[in-house]
């Protein structure tokens, strides 16, 4: 190699070995550059983010929830509370495949439960808690009581508590006092802003779902420092769950059994009792009826189902549906005669065996007729020809008019009206609009209508709360009541909740003494057999034809005494062919009896306090 080569190439060497110190500087100020940062995006940018997440691997949380307020009766006998539920979890990331296998057969023979039915439960996603899995739920006392004496030797595996709705009475008022469930993902995620957590319960029919504001109270909780090991090191606050508020019905349990009782044979039916003074509701049933424990219990999906689309809809309160009023309508038709001007209180009319209107002929019920009479006798007999001339020549608004005046076609303003039926009372401009299922213009108002609704059939639809409000109106010298299920503090005979109904006092004198000839010589008589002489009667049979198309309904609707009026009754037995006098009035009845003697009971009792 020649000299200039040579030269060249240590001269090439001696420049890279120069540049070497400036390539590791600029090397080493590139990691510190993304250290750099990378510390900046932490500290600054998410530092708040990253502060939460250490001060949750340092400080737990425990919530506590709160006691749902209790139901009580008028007297102050619980009808709701609560109880504890015991469930049996494990934490998965505590035990390895050999570990779990061994918990899982000791569980089994310490708890007398299949080995498989714990592999399912382990095999579940839980998606709420992948850090627990629940295995067991409504454990029996017994099966606690051997865990704990166990636990040492459980590790892994724990027992949680957590409190639940339980109804010492079962079905007692089932409809009225409504149950709680799970709120579900789309609750959750409008309630969350409440304080409600996706574990919670609410509220989901009745007084359970009305005063769910006031029955929850709100959560607590507990601020706990822990180490890496999970260990408790101290407290750092701790606030108090709130109780929710005790909640004391109108309902009187005593009535309320005897509702129950005279019911439990009817395939379907209802009954009210109610104070037409005031409108606290005394007793309130529905049949067929429910456990409402089913709700607080652990159930599968077939079990619900079997609940929920069962044929004979127990959840579905008949208190609160509506149906064909029959003849306990005929006080409202007469209203309309007589507020029309149409057919005073004196007016007498010629009962026939059947009256044709339009194309089809309307029969008297005994085929023969009752003779040339007024509207006490009217009553007294359950005339239909009689009330079909009234009705038909009153007109569609008035009869319409003189419902509402009652309350009917509305709701009665009840706390739960979000279980209530509007019912329905016909009228041209309903049938004009379609009448809910037609096109409108093609199911005009036609004079068989008005017949029809005269005697509440076909075109009529009431509640027996309804009726029961209606004939508060009858008892109680012409105010309309709100029924309500809870006093609370409010006065419920103001003109708030208690409004003169606009009819004149001679209407309403014939109206009551029309219903009082039902009871001492008519077709209620009945009601009159092992009742005292002194507790004086009122009221009205009705048979109904279902325009659903299942047999009649019985009604009976009555209060007394007669000249105070301190409770109404209205008794419904749901498809029940046989008549009003025969299915419903026995029923109302027995609740006057039971009623009687509460009444009798509680001046004893006054008698000696005072004493």
């Amino acid at each position: 190699m020649q000299k200039k080569d040579r030269l060249y190439l240590s001269s090439k060497k001696h420049v890279g070995a120069s540049h070497q110190p400036l390539v590791f500087f600029l090397f080493i100020c590139c990691i510190f550059s993304v250290a750099s940062a990378r510390l900046f995006w932490i500290q600054i940018i998410n530092g708040s983010y990253y502060k939460k997440l250490s001060e949750e691997n340092r400080i737990k949380l425990i919530a506590n929830p709160p006691i749902r307020g209790r139901l009580l009766d008028r007297n102050g006998e619980v009808l709701a509370d609560n109880k504890p539920l015991y469930s049996l979890s494990i934490q998965p990331r505590l035990l390895t495949n050999n570990e779990w296998l061994d918990l899982r057969q000791s569980l089994s023979d310490l708890l007398n439960v299949p080995i498989n039915q714990l592999e399912t439960s382990f095999k579940k996603n839980n998606s709420d808690n992948p850090y627990k899995k629940l295995l067991l739920t409504d454990l029996s006392e017994e099966q606690v009581i051997r865990f704990k004496e166990q636990e040492v030797n459980l590790y892994g595996a724990q027992i949680d508590i957590t409190l639940v709705r339980n109804y010492p009475y079962k079905s007692l008022a089932a409809h009225a006092l409504g149950y709680t469930q799970l709120i579900t993902q789309n609750e959750f995620s409008k309630l969350s802003d409440k304080g409600y957590r996706l574990s919670d319960r609410i509220g989901r029919k009745g007084i359970e779902a009305a005063f769910e504001s006031e029955l929850r109270g709100e959560w607590g909780g507990e601020m706990l420092e822990i180490d890496s090991l999970g260990t408790v090191q101290r407290s750092l606050g701790l606030k108090l769950p709130q109780a929710g508020r005790d909640i004391k019905l109108t309902l009187d349990i005593e009535l309320q059994r005897t509702a129950e009782k005279v019911l439990s044979d009817k395939s379907g039916g209802a009954i009210i009792a109610l104070d037409p003074r005031t409108g606290a509701i005394r007793a309130i049933a529905s049949q067929p009826t429910f456990d409402l424990n089913f709700f607080s219990k652990p159930f599968t999906n077939n079990q619900y189902d079997n609940l929920l689309l069962s044929s004979k809809r127990p959840l579905l309160s008949r208190a609160y549906n509506a149906y064909d009023p029959g003849s306990t309508w005929k006080p409202v038709t007469a209203i309309a005669g007589i507020e029309s001007g149409k057919f005073p209180v004196s007016q007498k009319l010629d009962t026939v065996p059947c009256i044709t209107y339009g194309s089809h002929c309307f029969p008297e019920y005994n085929r023969r007729g009752f003779g040339r009479i007024g509207y006490e006798d009217a009553l007294r007999v359950s005339s239909n020809t009689f009330f079909y001339q009234v009705g038909v020549g009153a007109g569609s608004e008035a009869l319409y008019d003189a419902a509402i005046k009652l309350g009917f076609d509305n709701y009665t303003g009840i706390e739960t009206v979000i279980d209530e039926n509007k019912g329905l009372v016909g009228n041209k401009k309903w049938a004009a609009q379609g009448r809910g299922w037609a096109r409108p213009g093609e199911t005009p108002w036609i004079v068989e209508d008005l017949a029809s609704a005269s005697i509440g059939q076909s075109v009529v639809q009431v509640t027996p709360l309804q009726l029961a409000r209606a004939y508060a109106v009858f008892a109680n010298g012409g105010y309309l009541i709100t029924p309500h299920l809870v006093d609370g503090n409010k006065n419920w005979r103001s003109a708030k909740y208690l409004k003169k109904v606009d009819i004149q006092e001679t209407t309403l004198e014939t109206i009551r003494r029309g219903l009082r000839k039902v009871v001492t010589s008519g077709t209620g008589m009945a009601v009159n057999q092992d009742i005292p002489s002194f507790l004086s009667v009122a009221g009205k049979t009705g048979t109904a034809e279902d325009s659903s198309g299942g047999t009649d309904h019985a009604w009976f609707a009555c209060f007394a005494p007669f000249d105070a009026g301190e409770i109404v009754i209205v008794a419904f037995a749901q498809n029940t062919p046989g008549g009003g006098s025969v299915h419903a009035l026995p029923m109302a009845r027995k609740m006057l009896q039971t009623w009687n003697e509460l009444k009798s009971n509680s001046k004893d009792i006054s008698r000696m306090v005072n004493y």
